[in-house]
């Protein structure tokens, strides 16, 4: 027998539906997977936002029933061959999928309020699914809340179609752990002897991610460093206690990036591409672009961008305090692009015309200027508060745009902090959450460009030969979908 069988159950995948990196990883790692000899079958919702046309979908079942705690829901299950090699499987239920947004209200930025009944029958339905396909799968691969009620519907309902399958959840981003009233006890086929604080009981709620951390056979997260930083009060969300009784079964595994889509040796969207050996006219070349593109003073002066979603985690609140003294003592322009906090997006917005030829803001998000952002620029922001891993540094150094920093989470794994004795380093790291330590490594980075151009190429051509795809990583997911199971 070998561990060859992998269902990955999620909220969202790329390119179908994505909001953040959640996508990306279930986009990418799969293909991995398949590329390592495995046999992966992905669980999507059907939202209504997924192009029907577009992915090539086709109905393969109609009339699934799957038993909620107090009624029966019927579905369809729709198919899809997009990505070559790895078939994903949509859930289609009006009733909850077929809305204008993912997990919120696009018109108010609200969480929907049956938020806990669409996840729960997600959960329930992807397993009926599975067996309706007949698919029996070694391992259930499981990611955030949305998706963390499936080991304990295997736990404890005992079906024998699943006697031998295991499960592994990852944790992308600990903060967001689904907590909801006691209402959804019933449909979710909760039993009341398990809403106790060793489970699903969180200071009177049912928190869903709380009971996937105590079901699930195995846990993870997507860097080293985040998996050691949720072990303690400061970044454990309230949930620390429980990953330390799990410590011997949480593991950090780094994510990787799809090198097919981020590379600019091949990268059609860049006006010029390059590669490490030719980076200097490459990036000299999409930066007059992009400077033309925002309507900046063409010059050689350094380009910080920061492409991110505009939020208090993203460290926005610290860049807001700092770039005007940035502008007003430094040579430098900056291209902005994100959407989030209504603030933020407001101050930002408010800054191209006080600064005209140095700054651009973009409020919204297009990924094909995002890779002229990062092709174009000389440094990247990513100064989370805290980061599980961030793909947004690794992005950036595969075209040789510096991160600037903070030492945390996935950023302390994959940012090699510039040593100015030896010239070499893959970016700028600061530790204290303050907009003058942003300021200061900014400054910082800003010197080395005009003092010592000759330690930012060395620098460039480290960070442009580091190796983020996914085949180290997807090696150890294999490693320990073996180990879980038993077997080779």
């Amino acid at each position: 027998m070998t561990t060859r069988n992998i269902l990955f159950v999620a909220s969202e995948m790329t390119p179908f539906v994505k909001t953040g990196g959640l996508g990306d990883v279930v986009g990418s790692l799969p293909k991995a997977l398949r590329d390592r000899g495995l046999n992966v079958k992905v669980i999507l919702p059907l939202y209504s936002k997924i192009d029907y046309q577009k992915y090539a979908l086709q109905k393969v079942m109609d009339g699934n029933c799957v038993n909620m705690g107090n009624c029966s829901e019927f579905f369809s299950i729709h198919h899809s061959n997009f990505i070559p090699g790895v078939e994903v499987f949509f859930l289609e239920f009006n009733k909850y999928f077929e809305r204008s947004g993912i997990y919120n209200d696009p018109w108010t930025n609200q969480a929907y309020g049956d938020n806990a009944y669409r996840y729960a029958f997600l959960c329930r339905a992807a397993l009926q699914a599975t067996k309706d396909l007949g698919f029996q799968p070694n391992v259930i691969h499981l990611h955030d809340w949305q998706t963390a009620l499936i080991p304990y519907y295997i736990k404890n309902e005992h079906d024998p179609f699943f006697a031998h399958t295991k499960t592994l959840l990852t944790i992308h981003n600990l903060p967001y752990q689904g907590r909801f009233g006691q209402d959804i006890m019933g449909y979710a086929k909760i039993d009341w002897k398990d809403f106790h604080q060793n489970a699903f009981e969180d200071y009177g709620s049912v928190n869903f991610l709380k009971a996937g951390l105590r079901f699930a056979d195995k846990l993870n997260t997507v860097s080293p460093n985040y998996a050691r930083e949720i072990l303690t009060p400061e970044y454990g969300a309230g949930l620390d206690f429980l990953l330390r009784e799990r410590q011997k079964d949480l593991t950090g595994i780094l994510n990787g990036i799809d090198t097919t889509l981020w590379n600019p040796d091949k990268d059609l969207i860049l006006p010029q591409n390059y590669s490490s050996t030719t980076f200097k006219s490459g990036k000299a070349k999409n930066k007059i672009e992009l400077q033309k593109k925002f309507k900046l003073e063409i010059s050689d002066k350094p380009i910080f961008s920061m492409a991110v979603r505009l939020a208090e985690q993203k460290g926005i609140g610290m860049l807001a305090q700092a770039i005007e003294p940035i502008l007003n003592t430094m040579q430098c322009q900056f291209v902005i692009m994100g959407q989030g906090e209504q603030w933020a997006q407001n101050y930002l917005a408010s800054l191209p015309s006080k600064y005209p030829h140095r700054i651009a803001v973009e409020i919204g998000f297009n990924s094909d200027t995002e890779h002229m952002m990062d092709a174009g620029s000389d440094f990247s922001l990513v100064p989370s508060i805290y980061e599980p891993c961030g793909l947004k540094q690794m992005v950036s150094q595969t075209y040789g745009a510096l991160p600037i920093a903070r030492s945390t989470g996935g950023l302390e794994d994959t940012v090699f902090n510039y040593n100015e004795y030896y010239g070499v380093g893959t970016g700028f790291k600061f530790r204290d959450i303050t907009p003058q330590a942003l300021y200061n490594t900014i400054g910082w980075a800003n010197a080395t460009y005009f003092d010592r151009p000759e330690h930012i190429n060395k620098m460039r051509k480290m960070a442009m030969k580091q190796d983020y795809s996914w085949d180290r990583s997807s090696t150890d997911y294999q490693n320990l979908y073996k180990k879980m199971t038993g077997v080779s």
